[in-house]
């Protein structure tokens, strides 16, 4: 008897930020995953309990660039949600999760670039840079980009030298 599949349409959303770090010029830090091929991303990750969105994105960067230099700017309007492709369904999260709903903040990097440090203690990336606004949602895997044209049009704005 074959077993059923599991119905993941059942399972919760992992509540997530994401941050879009502004420089000086007004370009936005990606960074190329380790664990995908030509995968970049804005900084991202899960939100702890008794976080809020704002302190979880100062969090992440540190954890994940290594630098926390930076200023919150704004917080996204809504929580925006995608789904898993089904070759990851099960697989990432202990499989708890269909996807990731998340809260998208704006920030403006107070560094310099030596700050950032990507051989972090958990590293995720493996290359950085700056990219124009424009640029990120080409750059996204497939599943995540709707998020990011969400992103990229309310935060577009904030993405100006100064």
């Amino acid at each position: 008897m074959a077993m059923a599949k599991p119905d993941y349409s059942k399972l919760p959303y992992r509540p997530c930020v994401g941050i879009m770090l502004i420089n000086r010029q007004g370009r936005i830090f990606v960074a190329k995953r380790t664990d995908t091929p030509d995968a970049w991303q804005m900084p991202q990750g899960g939100i702890d309990e008794g976080e809020t969105p704002a302190i979880a994105a100062l969090r992440e960067l540190e954890e994940e660039i290594g630098t926390a230099k930076a200023v919150v700017l704004a917080e996204s309007g809504q929580w925006l949600s995608y789904d898993l492709p089904p070759h990851l369904l099960g697989r990432v999260w202990g499989g708890k999760y269909r996807g990731q709903t998340q809260k998208w903040v704006a920030c403006r990097f107070t560094g310099s670039d030596s700050d950032i440090n990507i051989a972090t203690e958990h590293p995720e990336f493996d290359a950085w840079q700056w990219v124009d606004v424009e640029a990120l949602p080409r750059l996204i895997v497939p599943f995540k980009r709707a998020i990011y044209d969400a992103v990229v049009a309310e935060f577009r704005h904030l993405a100006v030298p100064v």
